[in-house]
């Protein structure tokens, strides 16, 4: 198995692996072209649907924005997501239909070992993030790999999202606890 593969179905693998490296530099050329734009800069929309292929063209992503690969990235129609959001690509990061994600919100899923000798490795697991359609993820909020959050939650401002939220719940904190079901 190719080491992008594993990397992308939560195996350890190897990041000195020149598929996800050239993956990974791809990104980052795409990113630096882009931090001093607006979307309202003609190549704009055309870098950002590169960085991420399959995009809706109702979504939007206000820059600055980071990401480490921009293909792990799947996201729905009419998805907003605010400036300066971290989307860490290694698994992937789904996003549902409508659902708005605040400022310098961060959404992860590597993963590093436990055991330290591992960690001296070039290698990390990938979990993936998916989160629902409606909802509304709060400025400054982080979810941590493997998380699932479930259709029309809302994610207060600064929370940090350890563990699955079923749909129809407020998550708040940290670590996020479920405050309401809607």
């Amino acid at each position: 198995m190719k080491e992008i593969d594993k990397m992308r179905t939560g195996q350890l693998a190897d990041m000195s692996d020149p598929e996800i490296l050239d993956s990974f530099k791809h990104a980052k050329i795409l990113i630096a072209k882009m931090r001093n734009m607006s979307i309202y800069d003609d190549k704009y929309r055309s870098l950002l649907e590169e960085l991420i292929p399959s995009m809706s063209p109702s979504t939007i992503i206000m820059p600055p924005f980071y990401c480490d690969h921009g293909s792990g990235i799947r996201l729905g129609s009419n998805v907003f997501i605010n400036t300066n959001c971290t989307f860490l690509d290694g698994g992937y990061i789904t996003i549902g239909d409508n659902t708005l994600v605040g400022p310098n919100v961060q959404i992860y899923t590597p993963h590093h070992p436990l055991d330290y000798m591992k960690r001296r490795e070039n290698k990390e697991y990938a979990y993936p993030v998916n989160i629902g359609r409606d909802c509304w993820i709060g400025g400054g909020a982080i979810i941590c790999p493997g998380v699932t959050i479930g259709d029309k939650c809302i994610i207060g401002a600064g929370s940090v999202v350890t563990k699955d939220i079923p749909e129809n719940s407020t998550a708040v904190g940290n670590p996020a606890r479920v405050i309401k079901q809607n």
